[in-house]
């Protein structure tokens, strides 16, 4: 482990003290460039999580994405989750129930979880839209995060929940409070580094801020991508590929040789 790299414990003690920014990052180039530009937190899900990715991702503390739906049992996610600590992982995200996050707990490992919109239980909020709005369910979140603080969560996923009601909940938990779309009140400022990029695929949330226009880039390296290899198409009917600098030659006494050895 870096010397450099948070722990759980400065992660819990920047609560109310600053707030944290947070990526989702998906390849090597993104996590190179997240912990040069000094992010504090990078979410990374399970399957590209390798020692690789740890490098690339410098001091930054991860987040590692257990996948809810590929995992099941308790066991599943035990495992998982002591693969993702054993190659650099500084927490778990895990949205199983709260018997297994207390289980993991109970075996020290940091757990994040979810809470307002989760996008993989959504039907049961009323699909892809913010949680919170009303009484009753702003009481819901509330609960839920009780919860997650008595099973032993470390943190949890604040996602798209009026921001009002994200910062007196922010206030009465001792959870790090990571906010997608829950205003300034929760303790960190989570994003996807896609949405920041300007390339999302798809729909882009209301929360998304785009700071470069990456996608336009990409369409245009496809565009010259395209006109590359069209033109060495066109070289090698014409003949123009290869050219002598291509080539490997050999001496012509070698040659010569090697021509008299030939059967005829």
């Amino acid at each position: 482990m870096s010397h450099t790299r948070k722990t759980v414990a400065d992660i819990r003690a920047l609560k109310g003290v600053r707030q944290i920014s947070m990526l989702y990052v998906e390849t090597l180039d993104e996590a190179r460039a997240a912990a040069a530009a000094g992010i504090d937190m990078l979410s990374i899900i399970d399957p590209v999580w390798t020692p690789e990715m740890r490098e690339a991702a410098g001091d930054c503390f991860v987040q590692v994405g257990l996948l809810y739906g590929e995992l099941c049992t308790y066991e599943d996610y035990l495992r998982a989750a002591h693969r993702a600590i054993r190659i650099g992982g500084d927490c778990v995200y895990c949205a199983a129930s709260l018997d297994t996050i207390r289980k993991l707990a109970a075996e020290g490992i940091p757990v994040v979880s979810h809470v307002g919109l989760i996008p993989s239980k959504a039907t049961w909020t009323g699909g892809f839209k913010a949680v919170g709005k009303t009484a009753d369910s702003a009481m819901s979140v509330f609960e839920h995060v009780k919860a997650l603080e008595a099973a032993g969560a470390f943190g949890a996923e604040l996602e798209v929940v009026p921001d009002r009601v994200a910062a007196e909940i922010s206030k009465r938990t001792s959870l790090v409070m990571l906010g997608m779309g829950a205003g300034p009140g929760a303790d960190a400022q989570y994003l996807f580094a896609e949405d920041v990029l300007g390339c999302t695929r798809g729909h882009r949330p209301r929360h998304a801020k785009v700071y470069r226009d990456f996608q336009a880039e990409y369409d245009r390296l496809q565009a010259e991508r395209i006109a590359a290899f069209s033109e060495f198409n066109a070289d090698v009917a014409s003949g123009a590929y290869p050219e002598q600098g291509h080539v490997v030659p050999i001496a012509d006494h070698e040659f010569e040789a090697f021509m008299r050895r030939l059967p005829d």
